[in-house]
Order: C-alpha cells, then structure tokens, then sequence
C-alpha cells in the first residue's frame, strides 16, 4: 500500500514516484515522462494551496430541455516555484471545484523564478529571470523581473497567480478584454509557463517525445 491512501500507480511516472525512484517535483517534471495521475502530485507537494479564481453558471439547451452547469477556473501551487492551473465543469459547484484541482495537478509546471532585475544580486528568486508573456483569447500578459521589496505590480487575478507560484516581486501588464477572469488567469499561467518551457532540457524533451502516448 502506498502513502498516498492506497493508490496504486497506472504509469510508468506513478510507479517510479511510489517506488521512491523519484522524489521531488522538479525530478517528476524533468523525467519528461507524461503526468496522468493527480495523486503522484499529493504525494510530492502535500503542501498545495488553491485559489479558485473565478466560478460561472453555464446552460445549454438539450433534448431534455435546459441544463445548467457550472465552470471553475482554479490555480494551485506551494509557494515556492510550483504551479497549477485548470478549468473544471460539473452540475454542482463542489463538483467543478474539484474537477479542476485534480486537472491542475497535471498541468503542474516549475516556475522560472530567478532576479532578473539588474538592481538585484544573483541567485535570488523572489522574481523572475527574464520578461515572460502569454495569451489566451484576446487577452495578453507580460511580467518582468523587479528588484526585491517592490512587490506585486499586478491586477488581483494575476497576483494571486504569482503569489501560488512563490513570485515576491514583479511588474506586469495586460491588454485585451482583461475583464474576463478566465483569459486573465490562463494568459498569466501560460506566460510563467512559457518562460519554463525555454528552459526544460533538451533530455527531457527526447524522454517526453519517446514516451508520448505511453502509460
């Protein structure tokens, strides 16, 4: 039996994680391996927080007449260079919370902290290394690296993503129908995600191409 309340890995990731061959997140990540189960993540971060960042009624006309769910976008993280980001729809609000939390944790990337502000000294992380930007639907973000002590320079959606990833100090701007929590929340987390992704090792990408597919 696993620590994990009896799971029982069904991929090669999980079984390597519960076998102890793998330890942390960042080994996890760097495997290049495909992350298919949520509990590997409880496992490794046990300390997750979440933020559910915005919830939305959504109906739909059907054969049976009209069907109402309801949409949650919702981000995680552990403060301290992790991040997780999903949607998740269900017929009751508990339900789609739930959802979302447990796709977030596969969508779980490092963040590419650093102090890339030139008023900074090498080897911090309270920001970033390099100016990161991402869209979603019509909207766009960009965050640059700022010197330690000016904290957050960004709208609350966007704070309390930096804030999940462990990111102190950053300045940041947005354009787009920036009123729409949900492009809001996904251009931010595909912004630190892209900054991740220019610097995963090319080993991981030839693991991650070999095994796509696999279990």
């Amino acid at each position: 039996m696993s620590r994990n309340g009896g799971w029982e890995p069904r991929t090669r990731l999980g079984r390597k994680v519960q076998e102890g061959d793998i330890t942390t997140m960042e080994q996890a990540l760097d495997s290049g391996l495909p992350l298919k189960e949520h509990q590997l993540v409880d496992q490794l971060l046990p300390d997750l927080e979440d933020e559910v960042l915005d919830i939305n009624m959504v109906q739909r006309m059907t054969d049976s007449g009209r069907r109402v769910k309801f949409r949650c976008v919702v981000a995680i993280g552990n403060n301290d260079g992790f991040l997780g980001y999903a949607e998740g729809r269900d017929d009751q609000v508990g339900g789609a919370i739930q959802k979302a939390i447990e796709v977030a944790k596969l969508n779980m990337i490092k963040v590419d902290r650093g102090s890339g502000s030139w008023e900074d000294s090498a080897g911090g992380v309270n920001s970033l290394t390099r100016t990161a930007t991402g869209k979603a639907g019509s909207v766009e973000v960009e965050i640059k690296p700022a010197p330690q002590g000016l904290g957050l320079a960004a709208a609350p959606t966007v704070r309390n993503i930096l804030e999940l990833a462990g990111v102190q100090d950053a300045w940041t701007s947005s354009n787009g129908n920036t009123r729409t929590t949900v492009n809001l929340a996904k251009a931010t987390f595909n912004a630190l995600k892209n900054a991740s992704q220019a610097r995963t090792p090319d080993r991981a990408r030839r693991i991650q191409r070999e095994a796509e597919g696999e279990n």
